[in-house]
């Protein structure tokens, strides 16, 4: 596609060097071992350090590793909707320096941003909406690097997205869509006639906390007092907690996540998406990036969540449990990932997407990005006119959760709270 670079479609992962997508995923920062290390404690006796991480500075979920255990486990197959077709772009002399991890896409389940109004426009208007790209993570709502551009080869970016083009084309698809990239990216892909989409999520903000004491005394007193409360609550059926992270998770750990994450996911949305083998999959290639957070009552587990470490966040994952406790999911997937993230000195927790019960748990609204580029210029057209009301909506509702948010505020407003209390 130019002099300096050409563009290849690769059908899975496996065609690809981990080491050399590594470097185009995350160049912003150093790669490999070493880069940043934090302790894990053991809630179960209060105080004993379990094991040191060896962290690399990365977004784990455009690693080689994690999209190549969701093909190898059969979580992301055409059997299921997702066809894999990566863009990769070589420099003149074979380097990979540039990609993105792209789907064919026969459904727009599993996506987190929703397009089944603009499918049904499709159809009734007699046009096939499937199979469309997909520019994304598989089933995680995370923000990170979609246009992976190795250091150096910014004039990669437009031809990865010429190249996306290009196969949109060949393969008769209506759209591409790139889901959860980063600001930067999302402005750039505005740049290049995308059209621009918002949504939201929650995400704990640490302000540089030293311990959670000092996160719930940044809280109003009615919401602190209502935090302590529901951690009481939730362990006083004698339940405890368990961290693990590394060779410290084991396949009878997998085995029983698997079996709450398999019953949460049939009473909620009917198939779970991820194998049985993704997770024995991830335990082995990126343990060192992982915390399991496994509660457990008269020695035997009953619920958990899984977490994904990041450079500078915590990304909660997946939950489930067999027996129902009040306020244990709060517990386990917000309570003790905002401690582990204030302990390592991480910026933040991304607790996944909707739940506006979040709110009141410290959590605090942010925007979420995408970008989507349809070949039909009049649905693009009408989509673009939605999209621009669309985001004057999302801004007010991010102002509005603002104006919510549970911390303290002036010494007055402060003063009323706890004469309510």
């Amino acid at each position: 596609m130019s002099s300096t670079y050409s563009v290849y479609v690769a059908q899975s992962m496996s065609e690809i060097s981990a080491e050399e997508w590594d470097l185009c995923a995350n160049p912003e920062m150093p790669f490999g071992p070493g880069a940043a290390s934090v302790h894990v404690t053991d809630p179960g006796n209060g105080a004993a350090e379990t094991s040191k991480l060896e962290i690399e500075r990365h977004n784990p979920f455009v690693t080689h590793a994690f999209l190549n255990a969701l093909e190898t486990s059969g979580s992301v197959a055409p059997k299921h909707g997702w066809t894999s077709c990566h863009i990769i772009v070589r420099d003149c002399e074979g380097r990979l320096v540039a990609a993105a991890p792209t789907y064919a896409k026969a459904h727009s389940m599993g996506e987190f941003v929703f397009d089944y109004g603009w499918a049904d426009a499709y159809h009734r208007a007699g046009l096939k909406y499937y199979p469309k790209l997909q520019v994304a993570v598989p089933f995680t709502p995370a923000t990170g690097r979609r246009l992976l551009v190795a250091r150096g080869h910014e004039g990669a970016r437009p031809v990865l997205i010429a190249g996306l083009r290009a196969l949109r084309e060949k393969l008769g698809a209506s759209s591409i869509h790139v889901t959860f990239p980063t600001r930067a990216e999302w402005e750039a892909l505005g740049g290049a006639g995308f059209l621009q989409r918002t949504g939201q999520q929650f995400h704990f903000i640490n302000k540089g906390y030293t311990d959670f004491e000092a996160f719930l005394a940044d809280l109003a007193s009615r919401k602190r007092k209502m935090i302590r409360r529901e951690r009481k609550e939730a362990l006083a059926p004698g339940i405890e907690i368990e961290l693990l992270t590394g060779s410290a998770i084991t396949e009878r750990h997998w085995d029983r996540f698997y079996l709450f994450y398999m019953d949460t996911g049939a009473r909620k949305w009917g198939t779970p998406y991820l194998t049985r083998e993704f997770f024995s999959n991830v335990g082995a290639t990126m343990a060192d990036r992982i915390l399991l957070v496994m509660a457990k009552r008269n020695n035997r587990y009953i619920a958990g969540a899984i977490n994904f470490i990041g450079a500078d966040a915590l990304y909660g994952r997946n939950w489930g449990a067999v027996e129902e406790h009040p306020f244990l999911h709060f517990e386990v997937c917000y309570y003790q990932a905002i401690e582990f993230a204030i302990r390592n000195k991480l910026s933040r927790v991304e607790a996944g997407a909707q739940g506006e019960h979040k709110l009141a748990r410290g959590y605090s609204a942010v925007a979420t990005f995408s970008a989507h580029d349809i070949a039909d210029q009049r649905f693009a057209s009408a989509i673009d006119d939605y999209l621009q009301r669309e985001r004057i909506a999302v801004d007010e509702s991010l102002a509005e959760y603002a104006d919510l948010a549970p911390f303290r505020k002036g010494p007055r407003q402060q003063e009323a709270e706890e004469e309510t209390a």
